[in-house]
């Protein structure tokens, strides 16, 4: 059924960017659809994690995990690439080194403008859906037969 494929294609996104791109290369969508469901999907996560994701974290991390240390070795690196890059480095490195959650999350985190947060995420969901897609269309088949 052709709206369970889209639909897992679309979660997958929301999940981890390239996953998408992956799930819609799988699905036989062409290579526009798949740029745009994958983009649709982190950006549908980037949304509710920009407004909920600190209500999220409260209400369901914290408890979780009771006591944690603030100066981990994990934390400072956030808190390195924060300070170096900015939350336009954190939006550019989202789709290919961190999951949409997690991105998301460290920007609001460290107090970035809603609003930016959105519009560089989906700027930086563009660039990269373009390049990935492409890349992965256009060579997907030829690097496929040495995994099989």
């Amino acid at each position: 059924m052709e709206i369970t494929k889209l639909l897992g294609v679309y979660f997958l996104a929301s999940f981890k960017f390239i996953f998408g791109i992956t799930g819609g290369y799988a699905a036989g969508y062409n290579m526009f659809s798949t740029m745009l469901i994958t983009v649709i999907g982190m950006m549908t996560t980037v949304v509710i994690f920009t407004y909920f994701g600190q209500w999220l974290k409260r209400r369901f991390l914290d408890r979780l995990f009771r006591k944690r240390q603030t100066f981990t070795p994990q934390n400072r690196k956030k808190v390195r690439i924060w300070k170096k890059y900015g939350l336009v480095g954190i939006a550019f490195l989202t789709p290919i080194l961190l999951m949409p959650i997690g991105g998301t999350l460290l920007a609001t985190s460290f107090g970035g403008e809603k609003k930016k947060i959105i519009l560089y995420m989906l700027i930086s969901a563009i660039f990269w859906g373009f390049i990935q897609t492409y890349a992965f269309y256009e060579f997907g088949d030829r690097v496929r037969v040495y995994f099989e």
